[in-house]
């Protein structure tokens, strides 16, 4: 099989988790590299159901080795929460699971933030799951993060998490008015987790470059979709990570040689869940009834999302960014039954001069690629062909 990624290329829940179980029987590692517990991977193996928000869904395959890289934000709480639900189901974990020590904790204070955040927005809200994601990335871009590897140290962490907390309660007490946290509380309650996880805890880098080195086949899993990653998505309505296949580089420690293809899993319509623009969104009772034939509710909040046609434009968008050499189409038969099919092919625009390069202003400009600004794309108009 050699060594392989799966990335979204719409807005998320395409169906990665079906393909990656599929291709999971052909390697011999599954590696996490981006997002954290707001992503959801279903996968059903002989009619059970399984939900998976952190671990890499390679875990539900005896013998398969699967790591959580560096640029994965972790829960530990979830992360345990998930570990204990999968050995319920008899899922034995072992000596298969391996999470990078340089991957970056989510705190209390992080889902604290994250929901006192978005509730400040009033209308503007990006939709966030308020499990603390982009309030942890941000402190490992502002540099005072706290890693996996900082939990096994205990005087390290806490010397950390006190000066972490300063800064977070004076912005808890003045800015959002709520009640402040506990260093002893959370001391106490991360230094179980500690205990529990330490077994687990590596250097992912060493270890995944050693299995490439041996011949082992590698599944690089990605959560989300292009279109939600943090520089090539719709930004500001997107997650906190790169969600395309250049975050493996970054969140596993692996060099773009290693990589020999790029599969893109593709709805064959689109859905998004949360704010931010969406041209071939269908509001009407169409869009319903995707929405109930396709079982569009997330994995990880339950959000019923929105749904409409295929849209082009921002697949070519996404294979550009990248690189697929293959595409895997899902949920086709959701189609059935319907007399006509559209395909958005080209986006029309009535602009001002200053933002498009129509010549004359108020002339309708098409785009064929997929505009930068958020402001351009939720004012585009979707152009279809029928099938």
């Amino acid at each position: 099989m050699a060594n392989i990624v799966v990335v979204g290329a719409q807005w998320g829940d395409e169906g990665k988790g079906k393909i990656v179980d599929l291709l999971t029987q052909s390697a011999d590692v599954v590696a996490r590299y981006q997002g954290g517990h707001n992503a959801g991977h279903t996968v059903k193996i002989k009619d059970k159901e399984f939900i998976l928000h952190l671990i890499p869904s390679g875990i539900l395959h005896k013998g398969k080795k699967c790591i959580i890289g560096n640029g994965v934000v972790v829960d530990p709480k979830a992360l345990i929460e998930e570990m204990k639900g999968l050995k319920k189901k008899n899922i034995s974990i072992g000596k298969r699971l391996f999470i990078s020590g340089r991957a970056h904790v989510i705190m209390p204070y992080h889902n604290v933030l994250d929901g006192a955040h978005e509730n400040s927005k009033g209308k503007k809200k990006i939709g966030t799951t308020g499990r603390g994601i982009g309030p942890a990335y941000a402190d490992k871009m502002s540099r005072v993060g706290i890693r996996m590897a900082d939990l096994l140290d205990p005087e390290s962490f806490r010397k950390k998490l006190k000066t972490n907390l300063a800064d977070v309660n004076f912005l808890l007490a003045n800015k959002y008015k709520t009640k402040k946290l506990s260093v002893n509380k959370i001391y106490d309650e991360y230094m179980k987790y500690a205990e529990y996880l330490k077994p687990f805890i590596t250097d992912t880098v060493v270890l995944v470059n050693d299995l490439m080195e041996k011949g082992k086949n590698v599944l690089f899993e990605g959560a989300q979709g292009t279109l939600l990653d943090i520089d090539h998505g719709t930004y500001p309505y997107v997650t906190s990570s790169n969600a395309c296949s250049g975050g493996v580089c970054t969140g596993l420690g692996v060099g773009p040689k290693s990589i020999d293809g790029v599969v893109g899993i593709v709805k064959a319509y689109t859905t998004r869940v949360g704010s931010g623009p969406f041209p071939t969104e269908l509001k009407d009772k169409l869009g319903e009834r995707l929405r109930l034939d396709g079982g569009e509710y997330g994995a990880t909040t339950g959000r019923p999302r929105r749904c409409g046609w295929l849209d082009l434009v921002s697949l070519k968008h996404t294979m550009r960014i990248n690189g697929f050499t293959g595409l895997a189409l899902t949920k086709l038969d959701v189609l059935d039954g319907l007399d006509k099919i559209k395909v958005c092919v080209a986006y029309k625009y009535m602009a001002p001069t200053n933002i498009c390069s129509c010549s004359k202003k108020g002339k309708a400009c098409r785009f064929t690629d997929f505009p930068q600004q958020v402001d351009v794309v939720e004012k585009c108009e979707p152009i279809y062909e029928e099938l």
